[in-house]
């Protein structure tokens, strides 16, 4: 069962849910919870990303009109650890580009880096909503085919011992 899953997945064949049996559906279920779950927790990530990616474009696009140099200001080191600082130059930042690298570059370029970031994410997250729609809808499908095979059994079970 599992391999034929997996074939399904890979190969995007059509598999009918009437043919299999009902631990087969169960499994079928539980594998279709996992991923839907998981791409979940996938499009969860991603909304915050953007939403960081946003608020530090919102941030460098009215910091640097209202920053005057050498203003003292608090620097984040962590979610909770703050540095006091001072502004050198209001019109070059930091950009973090991912994996602890920061690179300096001046606001217009900073901004452009993350409209680009949140356009990106944006994609990515329309694409993981209709993936985790169609997920979605399958796993419905499963149910309702696992939930009429379970009926239909307790039926079945219930008339054999009255016909008796």
């Amino acid at each position: 069962m599992a391999s034929r899953g997996g074939q399904q997945q890979q190969q995007g064949e059509a598999v009918d849910l009437g043919t299999l049996s009902a631990q087969q559906l169960s499994a079928v279920k539980k594998q279709l919870d996992g991923e839907v779950e998981h791409l979940s927790s996938s499009y969860a990530q991603l909304a915050a990303a953007q939403a960081k990616f946003k608020e530090c474009l919102r941030v460098v696009k009215s910091g640097s009109s209202s920053l005057d140099k050498d203003k003292s200001v608090l620097v984040p080191l962590t979610n909770s650890l703050y540095v006091k600082g001072r502004i050198a130059d209001p019109d070059r930042v930091l950009v973090d580009v991912g994996t602890g690298f920061f690179v300096e570059k001046d606001t217009k370029s900073a901004a452009e880096f993350y409209e680009a970031k949140v356009k990106e994410l944006a994609g990515n997250i329309q694409g993981l909503e209709g993936i985790v729609q169609a997920k979605t809808n399958n796993l419905r499908v499963v149910e309702e085919v696992l939930r009429q095979k379970v009926l239909a059994q307790s039926g079945s079970g219930a008339a054999a011992p009255a016909a008796s």
